[in-house]
């Protein structure tokens, strides 16, 4: 099966290669209006993903490479490691879905207020359309054609004052718990990730061999993977952000062991 980029992957590709003729591609007018212009069903939740599978796989691996500094017995890398992996995952879902519905309240209740303000004080409204293109540079003619073609249309007023005035980009068709839902999973998909060689050690004589090591491996190759499908949220390069993912998790994961190494230094742990 073929993958067909959207017009909004053709236009960015065109713009990082300065590519002319990709960029009429993407703005062929059968494209611009054929294709939709809202976010798609998975579109609209890689950032969750993305974001919650790289969360998930940097907390995960400092549990165990500060268990590896410790040098605590590898059961207790389970025990932390899942208790993190599924406590934390929760937590960060709950606080996806919690930031997200109070951001929708929020729009919600200013969308609101906007649709009363123009009921009740049409004019007052009027003149604040008028003095947000006034600023952009219209004026005479134009600005009050401009003016009336806005104000002719309610929802469009509205849309308008929620943009130019409070700065408010809407999604309407976004959904918190869809958006927990997918941070908790991919948070405790890539996060079980460290514990791979752990969970799997009496089956693969490499992984009971090399425990801290094979996690280590299999760590960073997630990383970088991870890492490099933010490309897909933040239009970065996607070694660059393979790497800067991989260098952030290694920066933690060297932070986590040198602390479990002080600590059972300095107490003299022994277990």
């Amino acid at each position: 099966m073929s993958f067909k980029k959207t017009r909004i992957q053709l236009a960015r590709e065109a713009f990082k290669r300065r590519d002319l003729s990709l960029h009429q591609m993407a703005h062929d007018p059968k494209k611009i209006g054929q294709e939709p212009w809202h976010k798609t069903e998975a579109g609209r939740y890689i950032g969750s993903a993305v974001y919650g599978a790289s969360d998930g796989i940097v907390t995960t691996f400092a549990v165990v490479a500060g268990v590896a500094g410790a040098q605590l017995d590898p059961k207790i890398v389970l025990i932390m490691g899942f208790a993190n992996l599924f406590a934390d995952g929760f937590s960060m879902a709950v606080g996806d879905y919690l930031s997200e519905k109070s951001e929708q309240d929020y729009i919600k209740s200013e969308r609101e207020r906007e649709a009363w303000e123009v009921d009740v004080n049409p004019e007052g409204e009027r003149e604040e359309i008028r003095e947000i293109y006034k600023r952009k540079g219209l004026k005479g003619e134009k600005l009050e054609q401009m003016v009336e073609l806005i104000t002719s249309d309610k929802e469009l007023w509205i849309d308008t004052m929620m943009k130019e005035e409070l700065g408010i980009m809407e999604d309407e068709g976004s959904s918190p718990l869809k958006s927990a839902i997918v941070t908790f999973l991919s948070f405790v998909i890539a996060g079980f990730m460290p514990l791979v060689a752990y969970v799997f050690a009496s089956l693969v004589p490499f992984f009971s061999q090399n425990m801290f090591l094979s996690a280590s491996l299999i760590t960073a190759a997630t990383l970088f993977v991870v890492g490099s499908l933010r490309q897909m949220v933040t239009g970065v390069n996607w070694l660059i952000g393979g790497l800067e993912m991989l260098l952030v998790g290694g920066l933690s994961a060297t932070v986590a062991y040198g602390i479990g190494y002080l600590l059972r230094t300095v107490f003299n742990v022994v277990i």
